[in-house]
């Protein structure tokens, strides 16, 4: 649980909102165990060139985790496995860059993580409630099984991912304007921590790539958004008593 004893501390001295983004920049390099970046709060930024076991910021509180590979490795980082099983599990707010593939339960429950990976075992996004998950790569079985809040957009280069999302709770949206924004964003940034060349080269080609992502957006939460709109929309007041 690397990191939450620091976050315990920052939170008693500061509070959980004071300190501004990367306030506490710790790199790290080699093989993190269990729960790295646990409990992470705002202000705390962790780098790890190397790789990590499961439970990576398991419920995160507003920091932000950075994984990449050694920078001597061979291996191609979106074939081989650079975090554990049941990462970022109820993770609260914050963000998340892994240049790599996580294994399976990736972001179960996340209820406000921002998170890029390039590629998740099965089960990704389980019981997810909030946030924003961008997968460059390939998904295993089970996808967004029990998943009521929150978008997940999946880059589905090989035309696979249908055959491996739970629909029971979820739908397929077409890519608009503000999720062609909100996926560049986040590219742009994983490609500025991790040096990713799969975000480089979907951004250098971006009209044409855009095309190949999916939006998986929870049926529940569509509602809401629609709701929210056309109370926007009518401007909505109560009634007053006279």
């Amino acid at each position: 649980t690397t990191g939450a004893m620091l976050s315990g501390e920052v939170c008693r001295r500061f509070g959980e909102e004071a300190l501004a983004e990367d306030t506490i920049y710790c790199k790290f390099q080699g093989v993190a165990g269990q729960s790295f970046g646990a409990f992470l709060a705002k202000g705390i930024t962790f780098e790890l060139e190397g790789m990590c076991n499961d439970y990576v910021g398991k419920g995160i509180a507003g920091g932000k985790i950075i994984v990449y590979p050694d920078k001597k490795a061979s291996y191609k980082p979106e074939e081989n496995s650079s975090i554990g099983n049941t990462t970022f599990y109820g993770a609260i707010k914050g963000e998340a860059f892994i240049r790599g593939v996580a294994g399976e339960r990736f972001c179960i429950r996340n209820s406000g993580l921002l998170a890029v990976i390039e590629g998740v075992g099965d089960h990704g996004c389980e019981y997810m409630t909030g946030g924003i998950v961008v997968v460059l790569g390939k998904t295993g079985r089970n996808f967004a099984a029990g998943m009521s809040g929150g978008v997940a957009y999946i880059y589905d280069a090989d035309g696979t991912f249908k055959d491996k999302c739970n629909m029971e709770m979820v739908v397929f949206e077409d890519i608009l304007e503000e999720d062609a924004a909100n996926i560049r964003s986040l590219l742009f940034d994983h490609h500025k921590y991790t040096a990713s060349p799969i975000a480089q080269m979907i951004m250098d080609d971006y009209a044409n790539q855009l095309k190949k992502f999916i939006k998986v957006m929870p049926l529940e939460y569509k509602k809401i958004l629609e709701q929210k709109k056309l109370e926007e929309k009518l401007n909505l007041v109560e009634p007053s008593d006279g």
